[in-house]
């Protein structure tokens, strides 16, 4: 086993290109996903391929975990949490070979969906990126490609519309919920649970722009991806077990959002940062004066005595409070607070 500890901070130089794809996982405190991660895959490295395994500086066993099981892992210690973006940049512009693989460590493939995405891919050069059907252990669609986000489709998930009309493209279209996820489809956007990258195209347009530390990295990449002129498709024959938040979790003494899957104060700088580089000072505006104004209107409407207005009240108005306070640490989007958040 090979483990590469690096005196720079930037990005790593010792990484042996490939001939045919890369995998990169990035890990923070992963010891609890990770072997089954690896292990799920394992069968698809060969010589055409090879695995780099970046860990963010983390303190549990995520590093001696793969090191004890798995002789076919490099893995790189950064010597600090770089966040998802600044990990994935730290080795990324080592690697060679058509494609790079980003697979999150609480995700675990089905068998030969690696091969097969590469084939697909072989087959749609105008295709840049491309993602999986992301399922739960309950064999429940997860929320596997996106639109780019906006105003009014944060309306519709706040209002709660969204969910009530999931059948509708206009209302329920933010997440393709109308959509039954059993066909091939061009999209704005794909998680990076699992992702395809055709290497040519990051040569193009760059890796992960490394203001985000996590959230909305992915989301920037296609968008940057798509005014170049190439194609974002999910592909629902590569399906991948995800739990979702894995590593979120791992972050202590940080607020997270009701679904218990991101840290709220990161979600909102990253957001902060997104909408003011598409579309400035307006942008942060819009998209977060939407949700800030719908949790300070609950936070009014909840006053009524009783636990569950209570527990509403409560959470709106830490959302709220998140909101400003990372309108205020980004500038309106024009600022990157030092890292890690």
């Amino acid at each position: 086993m090979n483990i590469i500890t690096p005196t720079l901070q930037t990005e790593s130089t010792r990484v042996e290109p490939t001939t045919r794809f890369s995998v990169v996982i990035v890990t923070y405190n992963s010891g609890d996903h990770i072997k089954e991660c690896l292990a799920s895959f394992e069968q698809d490295l060969s010589s055409q391929g090879k695995c780099f395994l970046v860990d963010n500086n983390s303190k549990d066993n995520t590093v001696e975990t793969v090191t004890r099981h798995f002789d076919n892992i490099e893995v790189i210690e950064t010597g600090a949490n770089l966040g998802f973006a600044g990990a994935n940049n730290f080795v990324a512009k080592s690697l060679k070979g058509d494609y790079i693989f980003l697979i999150n460590p609480d995700s675990q493939v089905k068998p030969g969906a690696i091969e097969d995405t590469m084939a697909w891919m072989d087959a749609h050069t105008e295709v840049g990126l491309a993602g999986g059907l992301l399922v739960d252990e309950e064999g429940n669609i997860q929320p596997s490609a996106r639109k780019f986000p906006t105003a009014l489709n944060k309306f519709f998930v706040q209002s709660g519309m969204a969910e009530r009309f999931p059948q509708s493209k206009w209302i329920g279209g933010g997440d393709y919920r109308w959509f039954d996820h059993q066909s091939e489809m061009e999209v704005d956007w794909v998680p990076g649970a699992f992702t395809c990258i055709r290497k040519s195209m990051l040569d193009e347009i760059g890796f992960f722009d490394p203001r985000f530390f996590l959230y909305f990295e992915e989301t920037d990449l296609c968008r940057r991806a798509k005014a170049a002129g190439w194609k974002v498709y999910f592909l629902p024959q590569v399906k991948i077990f995800h739990e979702g938040g894995g590593c979120s979790k791992k972050v202590e003494q940080e607020t997270f959002d009701v679904g218990g899957s991101q840290v709220m104060k990161f979600r909102m700088r990253a957001e902060c940062l997104y909408h003011h580089k598409v579309s400035g000072f307006s942008g942060v505006l819009a998209n977060l004066g939407v949700e800030w104004a719908w949790h300070r209107l609950r936070v009014l409407v909840n006053t009524k005595p009783g636990q569950s207005a209570r527990g509403k009240r409560n959470y709106s108005r830490i959302l709220a409070r998140e909101i400003e306070q990372a309108i205020k640490d980004t500038r309106w989007g024009t600022y990157c607070p030092p890292k890690p958040w």
